[in-house]
């Protein structure tokens, strides 16, 4: 996919297509007056007071009707630069455009760009002329408040999205509704995974049945895994004193993204925006010997961040979430194969579900804007080059990110395209020698002396919710056997003849350990059927005449159309080879 910001001809075409819009809408709202119209990462937008009209989904063909009439006239596109006061006059009766300039700084070049009857305020770059700009496409409106400031007046805001040829435009188009189908906030209401309310809270998800079930599928997964690989699991609370947070540095560099502290008994509380802090002094709640290290300390935790409102998307970014978080304190000279056992435990759960287009991202400080990282010069360019000498010694292809790092440390994050082709971080690696300082971590090494540990900080399914809905991106809603919320759904063909047979079909499914569901509604078979696959049930037994004397099932597998008979014994050995493979279905 193109990238609308950095692309300079792309950025170019949309802020003039923008520019169109604005001509066609003033066409048809003569009332119209318009604050900002910028290139944005799908395109562009404008926003638009109309006085007392509000733009409807019929009033966009309309919009999009007079925007091809602009671009077929042809109309060439030309800069004029302009004296504030020359500026200020032009827009006398735009109250918007008088306020960009009022807050303009002195000395700036001030410019606007005429097309024919249309002249905006703007400072460019634009195409020459309106007919490069007839491959669009109008694709929402919304509200949207004047500077932001909800105090302020709602705009209308209208997004669009130009391309050089129209097949780049169609094959956008195309891209934009296969993310419609795979969009996890859709698909996690049609199956019933989630939900939310306003009344219990903006980007804080409830849970529903089918949800949670594959939320405990993953848990006992990952943490099978970390068991057997020595790791030990603790649990810590979802609160803590502000001065926790003082000390590992939290409240200074991150206060901004966290809940406001809750004051009572002449202390300050907080919601934990991560669990690290808690970790670090469980392990100081006792001395340790360096034979005692590696120590693997695992959690899956519920933590809190206040993203802003207009960050919230779904379960992917959320104000409550749970990690699959781990931090392991080690001797220094156990950093290189720790390190390269975590990566391994990554590149295990990766096969696990059949992910194999990703890359390694070595995320590094940012030496130009040191202040929003904590500790000192030494400290990060230690630990920024061990792990580039460990990378290196593991072979591993990486690039390297600067600005990307923890506020406390270089990490590995692992990028993992996704099936719309986005880029999306799905786990990180980091590594940590400023929380055991400030929180004077020790243990006890060969000569007796007490030194620092350092901390791996690493995250392998990252937030269980964030990975849930990659999941559900990837696979269209249509999860592995092993992780379906339902796995087998029973369908009896008449409940006066098959129902006993069906509810002892269940009774055995359900002890060998399978989620199976009865639908033994008073409906049409071929309704039930259709409800299954609307609900995308890896798997349908229609049970009737034959398979009640002959103590056989016959399935149906989601997404096919043959069904097949066999004794109930060997669909259940189906069953479990399938759950072995761990396969997604993309």
């Amino acid at each position: 996919m193109r990238d609308f910001l950095n692309d300079v001809e792309l950025n170019t075409l949309n802020h003039s297509c923008a520019h169109v819009m604005a001509q066609a809408v003033k066409h048809l709202y003569p009332q119209a007056k318009f604050w900002v119209g910028p290139v944005v990462e799908e395109g562009f937008y404008y926003d638009i007071d109309l006085g007392d009209q509000t733009i409807t989904d019929d009033d966009l063909p309309k919009i999009e009707k007079e925007m091809k009439k602009i671009c077929k006239d042809g109309k060439r596109i030309v800069r004029h630069e302009v004296s504030r006061e020359e500026a200020l006059k032009e827009f006398a009766d735009d109250e918007y455009k008088v306020d960009l300039i009022s807050n303009m700084p002195e000395g700036t070049v001030i410019s606007t760009y005429s097309q024919g009857d249309f002249t905006d305020l703007c400072r460019g770059p634009h195409v020459d002329t309106v007919k490069k700009c007839k491959n669009f496409k109008l694709l929402k409106h919304s509200g949207a408040y004047w500077k932001g400031d909800k105090n302020n007046k709602v705009l209308q805001r209208i997004y669009g999205v130009c391309f050089p040829t129209k097949e780049e435009l169609d094959e956008h188009l195309a891209l934009l509704e296969e993310a419609k189908e795979r969009d996890h906030r859709k698909l996690g209401k049609e199956l019933g995974i989630f939900m939310f309310a306003d009344l219990v809270g903006r980007g804080l998800p409830m849970w529903l049945p089918n949800g949670f079930t594959v939320r405990r599928i993953l848990s006992d997964y990952i943490m099978d895994k970390e068991l057997d690989l020595g790791y030990e699991h603790v649990m810590t609370p979802s609160v803590a004193n502000v001065a926790l947070y003082k000390t590992s540095g939290h409240w200074d560099h991150y206060k901004d993204d966290m809940f406001p502290a809750m004051e009572m008994d002449d202390e300050a509380y907080v919601l934990r925006p991560m669990n690290c802090p808690e970790h670090m002094m469980i392990y100081k709640s006792q001395l340790h010997s360096y034979r005692d290290l590696p120590i693997r300390m695992a959690e899956i935790a519920n933590d809190f961040r206040f993203e802003a409102s207009g960050a919230l998307t779904g379960i992917e970014r959320a104000r409550a979430f749970t990690q699959n978080d781990s931090h392991i304190f080690l001797r220094p000279d156990q950093i290189a194969q720790e390190f390269k056992e975590v990566s391994k435990l990554i590149l295990d759960v990766y096969k696990d579900f059949g992910f194999t287009d990703y890359e390694f991202r070595l995320s590094l400080r940012d030496p130009e804007d040191t202040e929003k990282y904590f500790g000192n010069d030494e400290l990060w360019e230690k630990s920024e080059n061990e792990l580039r000498a460990v990378l290196n010694d593991m072979g591993v292809k990486y690039y390297e990110a600067k600005g990307e790092a923890a506020f406390y440390g270089p990490k590995l994050d692992v990028q993992v395209k996704s099936a719309l082709g986005h880029d999306v971080t799905l786990s990180t690696i980091q590594l940590d020698y400023q929380l055991p300082e400030r929180f004077e971590l020790i243990y006890v090494d060969e000569n007796g002396e007490k030194v620092r540990p350092v901390v791996i900080h690493r995250a392998i399914l990252g937030s269980l919710d964030r990975f849930i809905a990659f999941l559900l991106e990837e696979t269209k809603g249509v999860l592995p056997l092993w992780l379906a919320p339902k796995q087998v759904v029973v369908l009896p063909v008449k409940n006066e003849y098959h129902e006993e047979y069906a509810q002892e079909v269940v009774k055995k499914l359900r002890k060998a350990h399978f989620r199976v569901q009865l639908d033994n509604r008073d409906e049409k078979l071929g309704y039930r059927i259709r409800e299954a696959q609307m609900h995308k049930i890896p798997y349908e037994l229609v049970l009737g005449n034959n398979e009640r004397d002959e103590g056989t099932v016959t399935y149906r597998q989601y997404g096919h159309q043959e069904q097949t008979t066999v004794p109930f014994d060997e669909f259940v050995a189906l069953l479990n080879d399938e759950v072995e493979k761990k396969a997604l279905q993309k």
